[in-house]
């Protein structure tokens, strides 16, 4: 390797590892920590946040000088650093109020989600609205200040590119909805409303994630409010599931999207530990393995095979036989929770949420407006509306992390899965036959072992021979649906 790159890389495992902290202490600090400690783990999330900056920032002429013929790997590492040094160049007061603000907000938000009232919320959403325009404009962008936060999750992509795959999939939704009316796969299933006991749920999980091929020690379940997957280290990956009681594909459907993050995570190449490059290429690649193992995996007919025996002799399903967990795993109708929504209306969420950011940052939209602003487009999207903040506006903890021009890339993960499913030759088969190792082996050397060595729309086009295209969403709902 390079001689100044394995420099900067020695240095850069003291940026590893203070990272390693920081996700060690998030993690806590959703699963463990009582809402008392808030002040200080603020305190010592920012001060890890500012010594991690100023760490990157000493790198910055080393990183800079760096003008040799570069290798593949190497040419990702310096990628990767000028990105993360462009960020940690803002001013320091600002990644500051930045990680105090967002490390205190998701605290407010659960008591404002518990009341259901946004107004508890509303002045940190408007302090965290004011931060990414501070941000946006720090960093500077083409034509829309929603292009320079987009680019934080998915390198490349811009207002003019979302523009594009939302329109064709608002259009192509709305076809498809029509058409689905009226079959197996439409309206509510009685299933929804059927409770079951965390206890016999909790069996269920465990059996999910030793089918999909967790390693005990490596990785571990906990619960949390809002499910979600952290890569403590390539050796250390943890997930979060949910209970509620009813309805239990949400659960499982939690815990079976959280596995797929968790799997990349698991199967990271471990030479690139310790280097920039380790991460995924972006949020959308990451999320299209979750939804790759959720959808395209977990709601087949062949899934629903497989694990018809574990669901059976756990949970009171003597009356539905394995077509009716299918129908049910994929029924159809408007749902106002994102998490809860079928594969047809996901993205119409997301375009809604899509919609309104945009419009927060340039100024079209105010925060005092967004519950009537939100339940209008869930009108206008899904043709219901929510009964209440709770159901409606308040139902994500995205925005109170401040993770604005995030939700897109769910978008992406959908399109992206689809375009790995149309890879596969025997993707149906292997399923059936329970041999998720050939799978997982597969994405590993399509996407896994790449890192973020390459931008996203490269390693698009390097694995898969395609950009963001949308017409594999359409074809496959048309092949599943109709």
């Amino acid at each position: 390797m390079n001689e100044k790159i394995e420099e900067i890389l020695r240095e850069y495992r003291k940026i590893e590892s203070l990272s390693h902290a920081q996700r060690v202490l998030h993690w806590d600090l959703e699963v463990m920590m009582p809402e008392g400690g808030i002040d200080h783990r603020s305190e010592s999330l920012s001060t890890l946040e500012i010594m991690q900056r100023d760490l990157y920032l000493r790198l910055s002429e080393k990183v800079n000088s760096v003008n040799d013929s570069l290798d593949d790997i190497e040419k990702g590492i310096i990628r990767n650093l000028k990105r993360t040094i462009r960020y940690y160049s803002l001013p320091e007061d600002l990644i500051k109020r930045i990680e105090k603000v967002t490390t205190k907000s998701p605290v407010i938000w659960r008591e404002a989600r518990k009341k259901s009232d946004f107004s508890i919320f509303e002045p940190s959403l408007r302090e965290i609205i004011s931060l990414s325009k501070e941000v946006a404009e720090k960093l500077g962008y083409d034509k829309h200040p929603y292009n320079a936060l987009m680019d934080l999750y998915e390198e490349g992509f811009t207002v003019d590119d979302a523009d594009l795959v939302f329109s064709k999939i608002l259009s192509e939704t709305s076809r498809i909805m029509k058409r689905i009316e009226g079959s197996n796969f439409s309206g509510n299933h009685p299933l929804e409303k059927k409770r079951y006991s965390k206890k016999a749920m909790e069996k269920v999980n465990r059996e999910m994630i030793r089918i999909l091929g967790m390693p005990e020690k490596r990785f571990r379940m906990d619960v949390s409010a809002h499910p979600f997957t952290i890569g403590i280290s390539i050796d250390d990956v943890r997930i979060t599931t949910r209970y509620e009681g009813k309805n239990f594909k949400s659960t499982l459907f939690s815990t079976i999207h959280e596995s797929g993050h968790a799997i990349y995570e698991l199967q990271k190449d471990p030479s690139l530990a310790w280097t920039p490059v380790s991460r995924a290429p972006s949020l959308g690649f990451h999320e299209s393995q979750s939804r790759f193992f959720e959808n395209i995996v977990g709601r087949s007919r062949d899934f629903v095979h497989l694990i018809y025996p574990i669901l059976r002799d756990n949970l009171p399903l003597e009356s539905y036989n394995e077509e009716d967990i299918y129908y049910y795993f994929n029924n159809v109708h408007p749902s106002p929770i994102r998490v809860d929504a079928d594969e047809i209306t996901y993205n119409l969420h997301i375009a809604l949420r899509y919609e309104i950011e945009k419009g927060l940052l340039d100024g079209r939209i105010d925060a005092k407006d967004l519950p009537s602003l939100w339940n209008s487009f869930m009108e206008k999207y899904l043709g219901i509306e929510p009964k209440n903040d709770a159901e409606g506006v308040l139902q994500d903890i995205h925005w109170s992390q401040g993770s604005i021009g995030y939700f897109p890339t769910y978008t992406l993960g959908n399109i992206i899965s689809s375009i790995i499913r149309y890879s596969f030759k025997n993707l149906n088969e292997l399923i059936r036959e329970g041999n998720l190792v050939e799978i997982r082996d597969y994405l590993r050397q399509k996407v896994h072992r790449y890192g973020s060595i390459y931008s996203p729309k490269e390693l698009l086009r390097l694995s898969f021979n395609e950009g963001y295209n949308p017409d594999y969403l359409i074809k496959y709902f048309e092949e599943k649906f109709f």
